[in-house]
């Protein structure tokens, strides 16, 4: 694995983890009631997805060709981003009311 791999995987962690640390959409605009509901968190975790994607991209037409993907790549990518929003969710829905 090249540093731009390892960065990628990085980074694409730590967002799918970052609709579940925060009350505001998209870190800006803060909800009338204070508290951001699942569905948001699901238009946001969505959103992230689609940035770490087009991140991958650029990082990918910059070291060569672009490769044409199917949908089995998204299917994958979307599978391994939910595996690593985990921790989040965890957080979020179970130990966030046990420490509180």
């Amino acid at each position: 694995m090249n540093l731009n791999t390892i960065t990628l995987l990085i980074v694409g962690l730590i967002a799918a983890n970052l609709p579940f640390v925060s009350e505001r959409f998209l870190f800006a605009i803060p909800f009338k009631s204070g508290f951001k509901a699942f569905g948001w968190r699901l238009v946001e975790w969505f959103a992230i997805y689609g940035a770490v994607g087009a991140l991958a991209y650029f990082l990918e037409a910059k070291m060569g060709p672009v490769h044409q993907q199917k949908w089995e790549f998204y299917a994958v990518t979307l599978c391994l981003f939910l595996v690593f929003a985990y921790p989040g969710f965890v957080y979020r829905y179970f130990w966030r009311q046990r420490l509180n």
